[in-house]
């Protein structure tokens, strides 16, 4: 029942993307933090991660498929040459 939840609070809140475009952002993110649960990964931390990755411009544009969660909870394992940067 907890994961039933979310979803209407979402619809309400996505009421308020302002616009087409924020609401694909929206959905954007709603998949990203989905995602990272389905894959036992704290959506915070991963996103917290990535965003700093981006911004900070250790990931290149033609490298994000390296921050989709699957990816990066695999590069988060101990002994991977990846996570360890």
């Amino acid at each position: 029942m907890a994961d039933i939840r979310p979803i209407p609070l979402g619809r309400k809140n996505i009421l308020f993307a302002g616009n087409d475009s924020g609401a694909e952002r929206w959905a954007i993110l709603a998949s990203l933090v989905n995602t990272a649960k389905l894959h036992e990964i704290d959506p915070q931390t991963y996103l917290a991660d990535i965003l700093d990755r981006i911004v900070s411009g250790r990931t290149m544009a033609n490298a994000l498929r390296e921050l989709l969660p699957w990816a990066w909870k695999a590069a988060q394992a101990p002994g991977t040459a990846v996570g360890a940067a």
